[in-house]
Formats: C-alpha cells, sequence, structure tokens
C-alpha cells in the first residue's frame, strides 16, 4: 500500500495511505504593494490569500472570489508565479492531496475587510496585513509550501 506525508498546520507528520486522500485544487494571491505584501492574518502566523476552488469553478474566478472574501478587495490577475504540490492534514482531520498555484496580483479597489469570509473561516482568520518586505523573514507562515520564495519569485515578475 502506498502512503504519503501529509503535514498539519503545526508541521506534525502523518503518514497515509494514498487511497485515504481528497484531491484539492486551491489557487492563491501574490499582492506586493509598495515594498510590502498582503497577507491574511490566520491564527498567530499568515498566508495568502486564497483557497480551495470549487467543483466547475474557473480558477481564476476562484482567486478573484477568494481574494475578495479574505481580504474585502478586488483582485486582477497578473501573471502565474509557481504551481506547488502538497500533502497537507485539515483542522477536520481530512487528509488533502493539494495542487496550490499562485498569481501575481494587483488591487483595483475595495476596502480591506473579513466581512465575506465563511463560519468556520471565522474561528482563525483576521484582518488581513500589509507586511514589509524586509520583514517576511520575521513571520510565521501557515501554509506546506516555501513562502519566501514564492514572494522572490513575483518580486522578479515585472507588471
Amino acid at each position: 500500500m502506498k502512503k504519503v506525508t501529509c503535514v498539519d498546520r503545526y508541521n506534525n507528520k502523518y503518514e497515509i495511505p494514498v487511497e485515504d486522500l481528497k484531491l484539492r485544487p486551491a489557487i492563491y494571491a501574490v499582492i506586493i504593494k509598495d515594498n510590502a505584501i498582503l497577507l491574511s492574518k490566520q491564527w498567530d502566523g499568515y498566508d495568502f490569500p486564497g483557497g480551495g476552488v470549487e467543483i466547475g469553478e474557473d480558477i481564476k474566478i476562484a482567486l478573484v472570489r477568494e481574494v475578495k472574501e479574505e481580504t474585502g478587495l478586488d483582485a486582477e490577475i497578473r501573471e502565474i508565479v509557481t504551481c506547488e504540490n502538497s500533502f497537507f492534514k485539515t483542522l477536520k482531520g481530512d487528509c488533502l492531496h493539494s495542487i496550490l498555484v499562485y498569481y501575481k496580483c494587483e488591487i483595483t479597489g475595495g476596502e480591506l475587510s473579513i466581512d465575506n469570509i465563511d463560519e468556520n473561516e471565522k474561528s482563525y482568520i483576521a484582518m488581513p496585513e500589509w507586511i514589509p518586505i524586509e520583514n517576511i523573514n520575521k513571520i510565521k507562515f501557515y501554509n506546506s509550501v516555501n513562502s519566501i520564495e514564492i514572494i522572490k519569485k513575483a518580486l522578479e515578475i515585472k507588471n
């Protein structure tokens, strides 16, 4: 029986049979303005605004929707930054194989808000924050990718 290693938000590792995994495509925005990056505040750390793509949903529409839900801002997609592969265990105990797509985006309107997050997210998401780029090495990221490398790749993309 083939197994993969899943991690939870505390980086605990779990050996999970492949047949127990659920596939979850997800999309995230890398939004940089005035030498700061917009991040979603989660628990005592951060993640990029974004999340799961719903079945039948276009990934770019999903990204615009997720950014609006988690930040209150309207985003326009500029260019793909990277695509990653992840195996993780959710708070509910589900183990997911996630394909994570990161796009560099630009803000086109709206105001910072978390009024549109769902009931589950209200337990751990706070107002998004603009974090100065020089401070990204000092913060905790809640995701299974190398966030600092993704930010560096996005900085190299010219708009």
